[in-house]
């Protein structure tokens, strides 16, 4: 199952149009082109998670200083 890159909801494929649908928003992607949002979007969550880390890591060094 292919999922929307903006509502996550379940899109199909549209043999016709050589698309993948949206069934919710109606967004209408090629296979290239969904791949590469899919590709830009897990890079984008990683550096999230990269900020929630370094924040933590701050915050315990400070923590664990002298204050």
């Amino acid at each position: 199952m292919v999922s929307c890159t903006d509502c996550h909801a379940e899109m199909s494929y549209d043999p016709k149009f050589k698309k993948f649908v949206c069934k919710h928003c109606g967004l209408t992607l090629t296979y290239q082109e969904y791949m590469e949002l899919r590709d830009k979007n897990r890079s984008d969550d990683e550096s999230d998670a990269d900020k929630k880390k370094r924040k933590h890591d701050e915050y315990l060094k400070w923590w664990l200083s002298k204050k």
